[in-house]
């Protein structure tokens, strides 16, 4: 247990044997305090700092999908498809009920960074460190679209509304809005000269400014207006942008590089730092954060809204 700013405690479980329904007894050391224990859950807390966690087992491993470590997955809408990334070089399309694989998809130079199913659940769009942006078809494997213009890899992607328009972000400091039909860059939304680790998307607020453009927007721009883009950088900074008027909306500086962002609502936004902290923020006023979480020091990967809450990943 890591109470901030006091010294851990350290404790132990010892498993004394299986009770007649097969489940674990479960005793812990000193200061710890065993709870529910199930087949699939053991639930410990510590009384003295009043915090408890669940460790779950997971229901389902799929171990042959890759070789190495996944830096990237996508469940399709329907549930019925994965797609992952892998240290291995590698970026498939699997089953989701079984994990049988599908689909490689091969075509970018060096490593696949990101992945993600379009709203259809046929179309995969993916991001490398060759600088590339691919859209796949993932009943045929191939792919249909390169985007080239990014100078440096590219660390995530977003798709706006059902997927005529997609977004990219890179090493090179800059993230992009392209056309899937025309397959060309419709524009640099923002060039922050840092670089851009994890972008969203999301209707904003009505109440929000978010700047006029400068000139009018392209026809084959579909879905941008009232709309706000994250950029969770490189060098402190979390910058929301409009995403349509390529204005800057709000900048907040945090604690240290920003590796992942999310929208919870039209109002509040998530943002994940490389020390460990979770801002969330209210993007009406940015000034101070509503609420700081530090479980740990170690980095948040990734972050996503799930029910009334939240799911974060980092990397301990």
């Amino acid at each position: 247990c890591c109470p901030p700013g006091k010294p851990t405690l350290y404790g132990s479980v010892t498993r004394r044997g299986l009770s007649s329904d097969g489940v674990p007894d479960i005793v812990a050391s000193e200061g710890f305090v065993v709870g529910e224990v199930t087949k699939k859950s053991i639930l410990i807390s510590c009384p003295h700092e009043n915090v408890s966690t669940k460790f779950l087992a997971p229901y389902t491993s799929f171990c042959r999908i890759h070789q190495k470590s996944i830096t990237c997955l996508d469940i399709s809408s329907g549930g019925g498809l994965g797609v992952s990334t892998s240290t291995d070089g590698t970026m498939k399309i699997w089953q989701a009920a079984n994990g049988e694989i599908r689909r490689l998809l091969e075509g970018h130079v060096y490593d696949v960074n990101c992945c993600r199913f379009f709203p259809s659940g046929l179309v995969v769009l993916s991001g490398g460190m060759d600088a590339q942006l691919k859209i796949w078809s993932a009943e045929d494997a191939s792919c249909v679209v390169t985007f080239k213009g990014h100078k440096g890899g590219i660390l995530d992607t977003a798709i706006v509304d059902r997927g005529r328009n997609v977004l990219s972000c890179s090493r090179d400091g800059t993230a992009r809005l392209w056309d899937c039909g025309k397959s060309a860059c419709l524009g640099v939304i923002a060039d922050c000269g840092s670089p851009i680790n994890g972008i969203a998307v999301g209707a904003a607020d009505d109440s929000l400014n978010l700047g006029t453009p400068e000139k009018p927007p392209s026809e084959r721009e579909v879905g941008t207006e009232g709309k706000i883009l994250l950029l969770a950088r490189e060098d402190k900074k979390l910058q929301g942008v409009g995403l349509q008027s390529r204005q800057p909306v709000f900048l907040f500086v945090g604690s240290d590089a920003f590796n992942c962002c999310t929208f919870l609502s039209s109002t509040y936004i998530l943002a994940g730092t490389q020390d460990g902290n979770i801002y969330q923020l209210d993007v009406r006023n940015t000034n101070a954060p509503i609420q700081v979480i530090h479980r740990s020091g170690a980095p948040v990967l990734s972050l996503l809204p799930y029910r009334d809450g939240f799911i974060a990943s980092q990397g301990n």
